[in-house]
């Protein structure tokens, strides 16, 4: 697998408010651990679309990933300005990221029309990736359903593996970094 889209939720759909909550770092390891796996196996690029959550916090992995390994983030958004509703602090992440980035373009060429380019990215980032990753909770999808169903009609037509990350994995990963802590078997 060369290209590899990732998606997962919006902040708010995991309960989470603020830029500095911890569970962003578990996330963030959680997601670190399946793109190393895959840069291992041959993996060249990471597409996202830079929605808030899952989307950016894969970007910044990427960016700190790029220090040891070769492997490209490309972020193509649904529609120009997708950022200008955020909150200030998110807005200026995305905007680093853009910089950072390899590559970047937005599918659209204007601001918000409709949701049919929500629609249009999901095919798109598809289309143009070997396999995806999704944060997923199929109990409670929240808004990565969208995506996560225009990944499953892909597999059904051709070889395009779904990866998930789930909230079993973000517990063994929460484990994992707790069981590092020297403090934690004191």
């Amino acid at each position: 697998m060369d290209v590899l889209a990732v998606t997962g939720y919006k902040p708010m759909e995991m309960n989470i408010f603020k830029q500095d909550d911890p569970k962003i770092s578990f996330v963030k390891a959680a997601i670190q651990k399946k793109i190393i796996g895959f840069i291992e196996e041959g993996l060249e690029w990471v597409l996202i679309s830079g929605q808030m959550g899952v989307e950016l916090w894969t970007g910044e992995v990427i960016i700190d990933l790029k220090e040891t390994y070769d492997v490209k983030l490309g972020i193509f958004p649904p529609f120009t300005n997708q950022e200008s509703r955020w909150p200030e602090q998110m807005q200026q992440t995305y905007q680093e990221l853009l910089m950072l980035a390899d590559f970047q373009q937005p599918i659209y060429q204007s601001d918000y029309k409709g949701p049919y380019q929500f629609k249009a990215k999901n095919k798109w980032m598809v289309d143009k990736s070997d396999g995806c990753l999704i944060l997923l909770d199929e109990e409670y999808p929240g808004s990565s359903r969208f995506f996560h169903e225009e990944a499953k009609k892909a597999s059904e037509q051709k070889d395009y593996p779904i990866y998930t990350i789930t909230p079993l994995d973000l517990d063994d990963i929460v484990q994992e970094i707790q069981m590092e802590d020297p403090d934690y078997w004191s």
